[in-house]
This record gives structure tokens, sequence and C-alpha cells, in this order.
């Protein structure tokens, strides 16, 4: 049975629904796949399943491209055979989650433009009927363009300012397209990627909600489509009080990944739940990831012992002949291409590492923000009640708000 909006919080319109104001972030790899997005849809919120390395989750897809010969004409085979694997899981999984909602809320799929397989991911979601993509990590200026032959999806980028608004709404309608939506997202309080440039901009308060929400909606207004965009707050959402206040700013709904990430139907091994879960703000720290982002995660041993040999990594980067894993997961990438200023590391290793529990290897990312119910691992149905429920604590200003 879906939940409905109380307490007054306005539902999300999307596509012709009303849904739950809630939208559950892409998370990879892997942790956010069909079991966690297809229980989030059937609730009538929007579940999100990530793109990335899906293959994953499915054992006959990791033995068919286990044991892949390196070499020139080998590694091209190995990329080619991998990067189908990864589609046909991305199919599967879209299949899946489909099962699980039942039809209810929305479907969407996340692919971030800095992946290599960006487009063929966006393609082969639309071409399986999924309702939303919802891109960010850079600016998908060409999304109209790989979504054309599928007018009814919902296309919906992921931003962090006003003037990244303007640019991608500016040059979108020069495409005859709008975005359905847009994911407004504080690169100072979420997890993962962040929507800045350099670690020094994360604080920058032209992120804080208060700024960037009220001066997206004057564009929008200015240009005539307030009503037509709705946004999206992402980062530090918490609780009740944190969704009515982004929702008196004019957002529309909110998108939250580290809450669901510590739900019994997350698709990830316990032990990355347990991690988050357990962590602190303290223990969070923030780096510059391979993919040359800014990138929050929790400090555990092998990110410590990374950071602490970081500098030396850097000093030796050079361009490598080929990718470690053979399939180029990045468009660019620190360690492959030798870029010094970017993260010298295997990032879908490490990820993967996480997906599995391995907390000596893993790199865990997480937002901001103690956890709604702190160390304890809940189901959707509960954090979702929990969110609508309103509370009568006092709602905490966002970062640099006044």
């Amino acid at each position: 049975m879906t939940l409905s909006c109380a307490s007054g919080l306005a539902p999300l319109r999307l596509g012709g629904r009303a849904l739950l104001p809630i939208v559950q972030g892409g998370m990879g790899v892997g942790v956010s796949a069909h079991r966690l997005a297809g229980s989030v849809a059937a609730l009538g919120a929007m579940g999100t399943i990530s793109s990335v390395d899906l293959r994953r989750h499915h054992p006959d897809l990791m033995e068919r491209t286990r044991d892949l010969a390196p070499g020139d004409v080998a590694t091209r085979r190995a990329k080619e055979d991998i990067n189908a694997a990864n589609l046909e899981a991305l199919a599967r999984e879209i299949q899946a989650a489909r099962r699980i909602s039942g039809g209810r809320g929305l479907l969407a799929i996340n692919v971030m433009r800095a992946v290599g397989e960006y487009a063929p991911s966006v393609t082969r979601a639309l071409e399986c009927g999924i309702d939303a993509v919802v891109v960010g990590a850079g600016l998908p200026l060409d999304l109209p363009e790989l979504a054309q032959d599928h007018p009814a999806a919902l296309l919906v980028p992921i931003l962090s300012d006003a003037r990244g608004v303007q640019l991608l709404v500016r040059k979108w309608e020069r495409r005859k397209r709008l975005p359905d939506a847009i994911v407004i997202e504080h690169p100072q309080l979420a997890g993962g990627h962040l929507g800045a440039a350099k670690i020094a901009d994360l604080a920058d308060p032209r992120f804080d909600f208060e700024n960037v929400i009220p001066q997206s909606i004057g564009f929008l207004r200015s240009a005539g489509i307030e009503k037509e965009i709705p946004l999206i707050a992402a980062g530090g959402i918490r609780r009740f009080g944190d969704i009515a206040r982004v929702q008196r700013l004019g957002a529309a709904g909110v998108q939250l990944g580290t809450p669901f990430a510590v739900t019994r139907e997350c698709d990830a091994h316990p032990e990355f739940k347990r991690v988050l879960a357990q962590a602190r703000d303290a223990d969070l720290v923030e780096f510059t990831s391979v993919a040359g982002l800014p990138a929050r995660a929790v400090a555990t041993h092998w990110l410590k012992a990374y950071l602490k040999a970081e500098e030396k990594l850097q000093s030796v980067s050079h361009v490598k002949p080929r990718c470690t894993l053979a399939f180029d997961c990045l468009a660019q990438c620190g360690l492959r291409d030798g870029l010094a200023a970017w993260g010298q590391f295997c990032i879908d290793t490490q990820l993967a590492a996480a997906l599995r529990g391995d907390v000596k290897k893993g790199l865990f990312f997480r937002g901001v923000g103690a956890l709604p119910f702190g160390e304890q691992i809940r189901g959707v149905r509960e954090l979702l009640e929990h969110l609508l429920t309103r509370d009568e604590a006092p709602v905490a200003p966002a970062p640099g708000a006044s």
C-alpha cells in the first residue's frame, strides 16, 4: 500500500502523478539497485537505480567477465564484453524493480555524466521504459538529444547553484526541451561525488538552499517556466522539518541517499550499512575523487591509508597504457590518464569492495548528518513514515543561513 502526504507537506508532481515529496538518490556501485528502488516506488515515491557496474549483482555476468586477458586487442574485447554485461544487468534491474513497484510511484535511473558509458546507459534505460533519467557529475547538455525518441521519459539534471540552473535551462531551451525537474544538491551536506569545482568551494554560501532555491525560482519565473520545473533539494535531509523548510523556500520535494542506504531493502551488504550507520560527521572526510570531483566518504582504513599516500602517488602519476579493470568506467580518470591533481586509485574496485561489505578495502560514501534511526537498520516504509510525520523539534537553519 502506498503512503500519502500529511501534516501540510505538498506532494511532488512529476509525470502527471502526485508522489510523496521524496526521491531516493542513486548510489553506486550497486548500492541502489532493483530491491531498494522498487521498494521506494511501491510506496508512492521515486526510487532510483544507479547505473554503474550493475553486473556485480549478477553472478552469471560476473563469471562471463571475470577472466579477461590483458593486451591491446584483448583489452578492447574485454571493454566491450564488460560494458555489454553492464547494459544487460541494467535491463534486468529495471525489470526487477518494476515487478516490485507494481506500477506505483516512479522508477528512475541515475547516470553520472562522467562515466564512459553515459550515453549507452541512458539509451538502454529509455529502451527499457524507465520513467525518469537523473544525471549528475557533470552538465548533461546532450540529454535532450539522447532522449528525443522517448518524449514521455522525465529528464532530471542534478545541479548545485543558480548559475548552473540558468546555464542548463537556456542550453536545453535551444534544443526544444525543458528539464522535468532539477535536483539542487548541497555539496557541503551530500555524500559521494559533490557538485563543486574543488574542496575549498564546498562551504560557499551560493550553495545554501536559502540562496540557490529562491535564486533558481526567480530565474525560472522570469523565463515564464516556474510552474514547469519543480526543484528537489538534496543533501542533509533527515526529517519532516527539513522537508517542510525547503518546501517553504519553494522546493517541491527532497532527495535522500544515505538514510535509504541503511534500510533493510538497500541492495548492499549488511556490513556496508553498519559502516554508514555507525559513522558520525567527525568520521567523514572530503577528498578529490579519481573523477576529478570533490567527494565525501567515511574515513575507513583504506581511505585513511590512501590519503596518507596521496601526495606521493600524485607526484609519480603518469598515463597508463590501459585501465586497471580494462573497461574504462570513467570518461576521464586520474589514475589511468595521469592527472596529478585528481585521485590516484581505482574507484570501481573500492566501491565494489564496499558493496560486498569489505570494511578494510571499501570506499564508503556518506552524507552529513545524524541518521533518522541512529545506528538501527530499519525498513523503507518506516523511513518514509518518519519523514512524513511532523516533528516538534526546532528546525536547524542550513549552513550559512542567517
